[in-house]
């Protein structure tokens, strides 16, 4: 089976959800319009990937100023159930589109990096939180936990999302394997060359198609009085040069990486490229070592209050 896939490289309007869902809709429409089945965004589309930011955080002590970034930052942020998903759902419905986007998720007092995935039928299928924030983000975000691990079936195979650097945690990977992912997402915001090489193993680890998607986001775009931000303050200064790229299951780029503009990329991929991949190495079959080496995966919803046994009170 052959379909076109198109991963988006543009930038969050920062603190304005409503036209970057609006971006997000017209991108999508463009994507279809070109013949694709699958789009990826980027990591923290939908709220902003803060680059730049420190949220005035210090050890031992946080100032007002801070706490005000946050919460600017907070009210960026969307629900699961609010209507900009609902929003983006309708889109990807109306355009014929499996859409994973990358949203900073609002739950209570605690924001998640997430990946929403969106079908055809205009539903939500289903969304993976970040488990590792890496370094400052962890002041900022929450650890997702391994109930939103699972990969969502579509007509082409497993799609599922793995997000930036996570995908340097190899028994995540392996866990995603397992569930025989076809279209291994990785929306990032990592745009370093040795990006490239990451996804190019891990496409042929996972003998998968990987679609990688970066924002390109210039200093312009993060004025200092929207947040303090320590980059450069020249206006082209680019914090988010892109990278985006589509890559097939022995390693070969198939478009992309795009560096220092706005992008849709897509490629023809031909799922039947996995099968003949396989033929000489599958990471959780023929290749595999279960007698020496096994991985578990606690897939269980963790929660910081449980109700006692039998108990009858409401919580």
């Amino acid at each position: 089976m052959k379909l076109i896939a198109a991963v988006a490289q543009t930038a969050t309007v920062l603190f304005d959800t409503a036209a970057t869902v609006a971006k997000a809709e017209s991108l999508m429409a463009e994507a279809a319009a070109r013949g694709a089945r699958v789009l990826v965004f980027p990591e923290a589309f939908i709220g902003g990937y803060p680059k730049g930011a420190d949220f005035h955080i210090f050890i031992g002590a946080r100032t007002p100023e801070g706490r005000q970034d946050f919460k600017k930052y907070y009210d960026a942020a969307v629900t699961l159930d609010g209507p900009e998903i609902a929003q983006l759902a309708q889109a990807a419905g109306q355009h014929q589109l499996h859409v994973c986007i990358g949203i900073i998720e609002r739950d209570g007092g605690t924001l998640y990096c997430t990946a929403v995935y969106l079908g055809p039928d205009g539903s939500v299928l289903g969304h993976h939180r970040k488990l590792m924030p890496t370094a400052l983000e962890r002041l900022v975000w929450g650890q997702g936990d391994g109930s939103t691990l699972r990969a969502v079936d579509t007509p082409y195979g497993k799609l599922g999302a793995v997000i930036c650097w996570e995908n340097y945690m190899p028994a995540l990977r392996m866990a995603m394997y397992q569930q025989r992912v076809a279209l291994y997402c990785a929306p990032t915001a990592d745009d370093r060359d040795t990006w490239i090489s990451t996804l190019q193993h891990i496409a042929m680890e996972g003998r998968c198609f990987v679609l990688s998607s970066c924002q390109h986001l210039r200093r312009a775009q993060f004025p200092m009085d929207a947040m303090h931000n320590r980059l450069p303050e020249a206006p082209d200064t680019v914090l988010m040069r892109g990278g985006s790229c589509i890559i097939g299951p022995l390693g070969q780029v198939l478009a992309g990486p795009v560096y220092g503009e706005d992008a849709l990329l897509t490629a023809e991929i031909d799922l039947d490229d996995i099968a003949r991949a396989q033929m000489d190495f599958d990471p959780v079959g023929h290749y595999a070592r279960p007698d020496v080496f096994q991985l578990a995966v606690n897939t269980a919803p963790q929660h910081a209050v449980l109700a006692a046994p039998g108990a009858t009170a409401q919580i």
